[in-house]
């Protein structure tokens, strides 16, 4: 039997964690075992990882897990989610964007994926300040980037997808993003079944959303990752519909994209499906791809029956989101 740490983290966590246990549960026999992280594990033990949640993590065979709240105004405070990634090397973040029946959106039929660096980048922690002058630095490996690159073409052949875009900043930052994008270019000769373009991230945002139906794979480093993933988001009904994978060579961890929504804890009116579909990617890593199939089917026909939240055109509560689901089940 297969063993699931599950996270709770901060905020609207700990009710949307227990819809997705109670879903897995429906579909597949697994063993559930619980590890603390977050802003309020920090206030009761003083760190937000915990010793004993990072060895859970590294004998689990997957990772279900929310998200947590990261106070700007505390020195030293180590961000969970992303001391985890480094600490499991979960060095792939995948974010598939696919729309959603009887959503308000400006493109239907959206099927897009980006894959973001999750190891390095502008989020490798390096900074430093001295008087007024604050700087961070920006760490881009020829291994992170060829690992990357290679994920995202591999992705895009396991799914039948024709092109992959490299994206990134060459024409300014020449060293690192020069180094990525070379790096990308020799990995993408190793498939010459499917096409590659390079771009700029700054026209990549404005393609996403003039044209987003250009894009099959969008492959680049950990920030540009990170912003372009959030703005994709609102092409398919918010952060409450997205949903996104951690893997590595050992370890994975799933998780929606939106964040610990704190003004929305204990009201029953957070959208479930980012968790929910994250969980279903969850299911398919474990080798249950049919059960996957079976959730996601499940939370579509729940959209095509006008059962959703408030963020998205609907009245339903998100326990009452969760039992049609089951229900469909």
């Amino acid at each position: 039997m297969k063993k699931i740490l599950y996270i709770d983290g901060d905020g609207v966590g700990p009710e949307l964690v227990a819809h997705a246990r109670r879903v897995v549960d429906s579909l597949v026999k697994v063993e559930w075992v619980q590890g603390e992280a977050g802003y309020a594990t920090f206030q009761k033990s003083g760190t937000s990882l915990p010793d004993e949640t990072v060895q859970l993590a590294k004998s689990s065979d997957a990772i279900l897990f929310c998200a947590v709240t990261t106070p700007p105004n505390i020195p030293d405070y180590r961000s969970a989610i992303v001391t985890l990634r480094k600490e499991l090397d979960l060095y792939a973040n995948l974010r598939p964007f696919h729309s959603l029946p009887n959503v308000p959106a400006p493109f239907p039929q959206l099927n897009f994926a980006i894959v973001r660096e999750n190891t390095e980048g502008m989020y490798s922690g390096i900074e430093g300040q001295k008087g007024d002058r604050a700087t961070a630095t920006r760490v881009i490996t020829k291994k992170g980037s060829e690992r990357i690159a290679r994920f995202a073409f591999e992705y895009a052949r396991k799914n039948g997808l024709s092109k992959v875009t490299i994206v990134h900043k060459a024409n300014v930052l020449r060293l690192t993003d020069g180094l990525f994008l070379n790096a990308a270019r020799t990995v993408a000769a190793e498939y010459p079944s499917i096409s590659c373009e390079d771009a700029l991230v700054d026209s990549v945002a404005m393609r996403l959303v003039k044209s987003p139906q250009e894009f099959q794979v969008i492959v680049t480093t950990n920030l540009f990752g990170d912003i372009l993933s959030d703005e994709s988001s609102a092409l398919i009904g918010g952060l409450g519909v997205a949903p996104s994978g951690n893997y590595g060579e050992k370890h994975a961890l799933f998780e929606p994209v939106h964040g610990s929504a704190p003004k929305y804890a204990g009201r029953g009116i957070a959208n479930p499906t980012g968790m929910l579909l994250s969980t279903a990617m969850l299911i398919e890593h474990l080798g249950e791809k049919s059960a996957s199939e079976k959730l996601g089917a499940a939370i579509r026909k729940c959209y095509e029956l006008g059962v959703k939240t408030a963020d998205v055109g609907g009245n339903a509560k998100t326990g009452e989101m969760v039992e049609k689901i089951v229900s469909l089940l």
